[in-house]
């Protein structure tokens, strides 16, 4: 499978840079062609001539390398490789990746690629738990990026705990998934996904919002991308970017999302992951409501458009499947289920979203699946593997209807 593959392998700094030597050694053994690329900080654990010697081909270190640099060379390595690898990805790494910066040759070379990545982090436990990591963890993942491990295990800090660099035949193996034919059950088919919080406003300066990030819905919509769907993807102002490849909406109010998914009708499914207010501000001010001593403001709350069931209930140019979400506090499987049958749904997503749990806004999920046949729930895993596994059930339900 890995027979003529170019694998781009940048090799961070961290003492599981070691392992990268072997990675190389085995992705050369399995017939691909290996470019390597050094970091500063990596270059303090293996040398550039051990790494050059295995790949069997110079090192890239340098962005302002004249000979490489007068071709732009940088361009040119992060566009002709098949794979871009990161082995190991530090926490540095990762957020130089979710931010956007290029200031040294592997984190330009990320940013420039056009190409998939799969990355293997590796840090301290502490690192690895850290919100700042857990957020850009989360935008990582809605980019697109892949992720092999990290696992639990001892590290050389003496700690013990999830951020241990994944084994290299782990890495090979993710290596060899990430190149495999991509399986497109859902070509020709259009899938509408909703994301994100609205805001609502109440004067130009402040809102009606939720804790909703964005993260679950972008990533079922880069799932449903991923087995070849076309998907148009209205989101409110998330705190995740959208997914490449969609048709990307971008709306502020419920009132917008609405006329949003009356624009990208019709759809063979549509997937309603929005945490849309149900509320609006009657007669929002046009200036800024001055604080004054004393005086509280009265805020006319009006009801949102119920998006969900006005697509659910349509007799004519409905989806094939409808699904919704409910974000509950309490009795989730009792409000869910009556929430599917009023809002016309054929599948809602319930999962219990108080504080305790870290759901809303966080990395993980834990669902179950509502539908007309009864219910099933998930364990708590990744919003990434959660969206895998929904996009399956979607395309069995559509290849079905299809056949």
């Amino acid at each position: 499978m890995l027979v003529g593959k170019r694998i781009l392998l940048i090799i961070g700094g961290g003492i599981a840079a070691y392992k990268g030597l072997e990675v190389i050694r085995l992705l050369r053994g399995q017939g691909a062609e290996v470019v390597p690329v050094l970091t500063a900080a990596g270059a303090s654990f293996v040398t550039p001539l051990s790494v050059s010697a295995l790949a069997g081909t110079a090192v890239h270190q340098d962005l302002f390398d004249l000979t490489h640099e007068a071709e732009i060379g940088h361009i040119q390595l992060s566009r002709a490789a098949d794979l871009v690898v990161v082995v190991p990805a530090t926490a540095d790494l990762m957020a130089k990746m979710a931010q956007g910066l290029a200031n040294d040759m592997a984190s330009t070379l990320l940013l420039a690629t056009d190409k998939r990545v799969l990355i293997a982090p590796a840090m301290n436990v502490r690192m690895w738990q850290h919100p700042a990591t857990q957020r850009n963890i989360a935008t990582l993942r809605g980019d697109g990026v892949l992720f092999v491990g990290p696992d639990d295990g001892a590290m050389a800090c003496g700690e013990f705990g999830p951020g241990r660099m994944a084994e290299p035949l782990a890495i090979l193996s993710a290596i060899s998934k990430a190149l495999a034919p991509a399986q497109t059950p859902l070509a020709g088919q259009h899938v509408l996904v909703t994301s994100g919080p609205t805001h609502e406003p109440i004067d130009p300066v402040r809102y009606i919002a939720n804790r909703s990030s964005g993260a679950q819905g972008t990533a079922i919509a880069a799932a449903l991308l991923a087995l070849g769907a076309r998907v148009t993807f209205v989101t409110g102002p998330a705190e995740v970017s959208p997914p490449a490849g969609a048709d990307i909406v971008r709306v502020e109010t419920a009132a917008q999302m609405r006329a949003a998914v009356q624009a990208a009708l019709p759809a063979d499914a549509a997937v309603f992951a929005a945490a849309v207010a149900d509320w609006h501000v009657d007669g929002a001010g046009a200036s800024k409501i001055k604080k004054v001593a004393g005086q509280i403001p009265q805020l006319h709350l009006r009801e949102n458009p119920d998006i969900l069931a006005e697509v659910g209930h349509m007799t004519q140019g409905r989806p094939t499947l409808v699904v919704g979400f409910a974000a509950e506090t309490d009795d989730v499987i009792t409000h869910a289920t009556a929430k599917r049958l009023r809002k016309g749904a054929d599948w809602i997503v319930a999962n219990d979203v108080r504080p305790e749990t870290g759901i809303m806004g966080g990395a993980e999920n834990e669902v179950t699946l509502i539908t007309e046949s009864g219910t099933e729930t998930l364990p708590r895993m990744s919003k990434t593997d959660v969206a895998a596994a929904l996009a399956r059930r979607i395309a069995t339900v559509l290849t079905k209807d299809d056949a």
